[in-house]
C-alpha cells in the first residue's frame, strides 16, 4: 500500500468539521488529502489514516479492525471528550492505533505525528510484503537460503528420488512441498506420509491399501497413500523411523514400479516421485541394522540438506516478523514489532527447535505481549548479557563480540549492506572482510 511517490498520502475516513478545517494546512506541507466513509474505505490507498472513532464503532470493532489490517499502514484516532470518557475506549486505541489527538486539534502537534506515523509506515511496509507471502513459501535471504533455492530450482523438473536432511523443525516439508510444485508434477497430487507417526501394525495398510476383508475390521477397499499419489509426488517424512519390515516393500515398490495391497494378489502401477525425509543419521543406522543399505541408496539419488535456524545469519528477524503477521491474523490482534530486548534475546537463543520453535514462541509472544512490542519475556526468553559464561582470552571476546554484532545487524539490516556497515561504523570492504572471518554469508 505504501508507494514511493513524494506525496504524502493522507486519508481521513468519516471526517468531522474540525478535519475539514485542517487539510488545507496539511495540503500546502506536500500531504496528498483524501476522505471517505468507513462503508466506502475499500481499495483507497494512503500512507498515513486519520479516523473519527465513534460510539458506534466501539460497540462494533470488526468494521474497523479489518479497515487498519487490511491498509497496512499506521492510523491516528480522532477523538471527542465524550468519546475519551467512555469504557475501552483506552485499550482499543492503544491495540489498533498509532496515536490518537483529542478535539478541538493542537495543529503543530497533529503535523508531528503524521510525520512519525509515515516514518513508522514506510519502515513497516516491508514487513507487510513479507507477510502476503504464501504461507508455504521458503523464506529467508541468507546465503544458505539462496543457495537452497538455486538448488531446488535444478532437482525439481528431474523425476530422481530426493532425500531431504536436517534437523527437526528446519523446514524440510516445506522443501518437498516447494520441489513438488516446481516440479512437472506440479498439477498433480502431493501425498505426505509421516513414517513415524503411524502405529506399525497400521503403516503397511497406509502406505499400500487393502482389499476388503484382508483382516479384521476391513469392511471395504482402501487406497494407500502411495498409490493415491499416482502421477504425483509421495513424501516420506521421518523414513528413518520406518520399521525394517516395510524398509523391504518399499524398497520392492521402488525398484519393480508397482505395489500389491494389503490381502491382495493383483500387480498395481504406480507412477510416483518419491521424496524422503529425515533427521536421523542413515549412515549411522545403517552401520547398527536399523536402516537397510540398500533402500538407503535408492533414496539418496539426490540431496538436499536444510541448515538450522542457528545457521541461517541474517533470516531470524524477518523471519519473526513473518509469523508475527501470519498469526495476528489468528489472535484477531494487531501485528507487533518486537523490541531491542526480544531481539537481543533471540539472537542469544540457540534454537533446538529452529524454525517451527520461532514460530511457537512469536504465537506465544502475541498473545502474552501487552504492549505496543513483543518482549523476550514474552517469548519465554531470558534477557541476558550476551557473554555470560567461562572467560576466555581477550582475542576470543573480540571474535564472540564481533560475530554477534554481524549477525545482529543482519538480522535487522541484511537487505542492505552498506546500512549495514555504516551501523557498524565500518567501511564496506572492511565489513565484507568480517563476513569472510565469520564465515557469515
Amino acid at each position: 500500500m505504501l508507494t514511493m511517490s513524494s506525496a504524502r498520502r493522507l486519508l481521513v475516513v468519516e471526517p468531522c468539521e474540525d478535519c475539514h478545517e485542517l487539510l488545507p494546512g496539511l495540503r500546502t506541507l506536500g500531504w496528498a488529502v483524501d476522505s471517505c466513509s468507513l462503508a466506502t474505505v475499500v481499495d483507497r490507498a494512503c500512507d498515513v489514516g486519520l479516523f473519527r472513532l465513534q460510539p458506534a464503532h466501539l460497540e462494533r470493532p470488526e468494521a474497523v479492525k479489518d479497515m487498519i489490517s487490511r491498509s497496512g499502514t499506521e492510523w491516528i484516532a480522532v477523538l471527542t471528550p465524550d468519546v475519551l470518557k467512555l469504557r475501552n475506549v483506552g485499550d482499543f486505541v492503544c491495540e489498533w492505533f498509532f496515536d490518537f489527538h483529542t478535539l478541538p486539534f493542537d495543529v503543530s502537534r497533529v503535523q508531528v505525528t503524521l510525520g512519525r506515523a509515515f516514518g513508522m509506515a514506510r519502515l513497516r511496509g516491508r514487513v507487510v510484503t513479507h507477510a502476503d507471502r504464501r504461507v508455504d513459501e521458503l523464506l529467508g535471504e541468507s546465503t544458505s537460503m539462496r543457495n537452497m533455492r538455486k538448488i531446488l530450482g535444478k532437482f525439481a523438473p528431474t523425476q530422481s528420488p530426493i532425500l531431504i536432511r536436517g534437523e527437526s523443525g528446519t523446514g524440510k516439508e516445506l522443501v518437498a512441498r516447494t520441489l513438488h510444485r516446481q516440479s512437472l508434477r506440479s498439477t498433480m497430487p502431493f501425498v505426505a506420509i509421516n513414517c513415524g507417526a503411524i502405529p506399525e501394525n497400521l503403516i503397511q495398510s497406509e502406505l499400500f491399501g487393502h482389499e476388503k476383508g484382508a483382516f479384521t475390521g476391513a469392511h471395504q477397499r482402501k487406497i494407500g497413500r502411495i498409490e493415491a499419489a499416482h502421477g504425483g509426488t509421495l513424501f516420506l517424512d521421518e523414513i528413518g523411523d520406518l520399521p525394517l519390515e516395510l524398509q523391504a516393500n518399499l524398497l520392492r515398490f521402488l525398484q519393480e514400479k508397482h505395489i500389491e495391497r494389503v490381502g491382495g494378489s493383483q500387480p498395481i502401477p504406480v507412477d510416483v516421485r518419491v521424496l524422503a525425509a529425515t533427521h536421523v543419521d542413515l549412515e549411522a543406522a545403517i552401520v547398527s541394522g536399523r536402516f537397510r543399505e540398500d533402500l538407503y541408496y535408492r533414496l539418496n539419488v539426490l540431496q538436499v540438506i536444510t541448515d538450522p535456524l542457528r545457521e541461517r545469519h541474517g533470516d531470524l528477524a524477518m523471519l519473526a516478523n513473518h509469523f508475527a503477521n501470519y498469526y495476528s491474523l489468528e489472535t484477531g490482534r494487531r501485528p507487533r514489532t518486537f523490541s531491542n530486548d526480544a531481539l537481543i534475546a533471540m539472537v542469544n537463543h540457540a534454537w533446538p527447535g529452529n524454525v517451527r520453535e520461532l514460530a511457537n514462541r512469536v504465537r506465544r509472544g502475541l498473545v502474552l505481549a501487552e504492549g505496543r512490542q513483543i518482549e523476550a519475556h514474552d517469548l519465554g526468553l531470558e534477557s541476558r548479557p550476551a557473554f555470560a559464561g567461562t572467560m576466555g582470552t581477550l582475542e576470543e571476546y573480540k571474535d564472540r563480540a564481533e560475530r554477534q554484532a554481524l549477525s545482529e545487524v543482519l538480522d535487522r539490516h541484511g537487505d542492505n549492506l552498506s546500512l549495514a556497515a555504516k551501523v557498524l561504523g565500518v567501511s564496506r570492504p572492511t565489513f565484507y572482510r568480517l563476513l569472510h572471518k565469520h564465515h557469515i554469508r
